[in-house]
């Protein structure tokens, strides 16, 4: 959406400054407020959500330390409640007393965690293949990555050991896991090639670990939500892919123990089935939001 109804500018979060950008003009109807991924995978891959914006504002920011929110000063001390504390400065910032709420990934962990913690005015969450527990996580990764070949598995092996992260051998095993169970679409859109190019290394690293596999040794390795979830009280929307490393399974679970959540898996996608199946997505969104208003 070009023109009329786009915003952008800087926030101060404490901390420093966060970007944001605005698509569609405030109206009757509450904003979508878009939390990505990561930590650290800034929101360029979420924009096929801005058709949304027929409808309602949709607002995305990029998260301190990545994208075009770059960390000025001394890093700060990277927190689920850093992040939490940021999200609440951008939605005082904007005015954003009533909303929707989308977090994808990390960012659906983030929303579970402002629901949770009593954040007033939203009228409803949609969790895009988010996980309520690392344990379970892990667990299935450990699944999917003997599903890899074995060539690909001695590699990643190989190289965990002595922690050779970097190395190119390991990042092209890694890679051969998000094609399967990240984004399967050939070639990678343009838009999630530019949140890889401006990834944040340093809240991933800090909040996870150094690979996707673990260890988790960030704040996120005790990330367990499961028993808590059924105290969120707003209309929620679960989905994910049928190849998704946030697995149908852990995505059921998720669904299940919010009250009267709705599940919604695409059969054609894996962990961004926003970018894999966009026509199908959009409108289980769109159909969800209104219902929601």
């Amino acid at each position: 959406m070009d023109g009329a109804g786009l915003v952008e500018g800087f926030l101060e979060v404490g901390d420093g400054q966060v970007w944001y950008r605005r698509y569609g003009d405030f109206g009757s109807r509450p904003p979508l407020l878009c939390l990505h991924g990561g930590p650290g995978m800034p929101h360029d891959y979420l924009e096929p959500l801005t058709a949304l914006a027929s409808e309602r504002a949709v607002i995305f920011y990029d998260q301190l330390g990545c994208g075009r929110s770059p960390v000025a000063g001394p890093a700060p001390h990277w927190s689920v409640a850093r992040f939490q504390a940021e999200l609440e400065r951008v939605r005082a910032g904007l005015g954003l007393a009533d909303i929707h709420l989308f977090g994808h990934s990390w960012g659906g962990m983030l929303a579970m965690r402002h629901a949770l913690q009593g954040a007033g005015g939203i009228r409803s969450l949609v969790l895009c293949s988010a996980p309520a527990s690392v344990s379970r996580w892990l667990a299935d990764a450990g699944v999917l990555r003997e599903q890899l070949p074995a060539s690909v598995r001695a590699t990643l092996s190989s190289h965990e050991g002595p922690g050779w992260f970097a190395c190119p051998e390991y990042q092209g095993a890694v890679a051969e896991y998000y094609r399967r169970h990240l984004c399967r679409l050939e070639p990678w859109p343009p838009a999630l090639e530019r949140t890889m190019a401006g990834l944040g290394q340093a809240p991933y690293q800090a909040m996870w670990g150094p690979s996707e596999f673990g260890p988790v040794i960030g704040e996120l390795r005790d990330w367990e939500l499961l028993g808590s979830l059924g105290q969120i009280r707003v209309p929620t929307l679960v989905t994910g892919g049928r190849f998704d490393e946030a697995t149908p399974g852990h995505m059921a679970e998720v669904a299940t123990a919010i009250r009267g959540a709705s599940l919604e898996i695409f059969e054609a996608s894996s962990h961004t089935a926003f970018l894999e199946e966009p026509e199908a997505y959009l409108e289980r969104v769109r159909t969800f939001l209104r219902q929601a208003d």
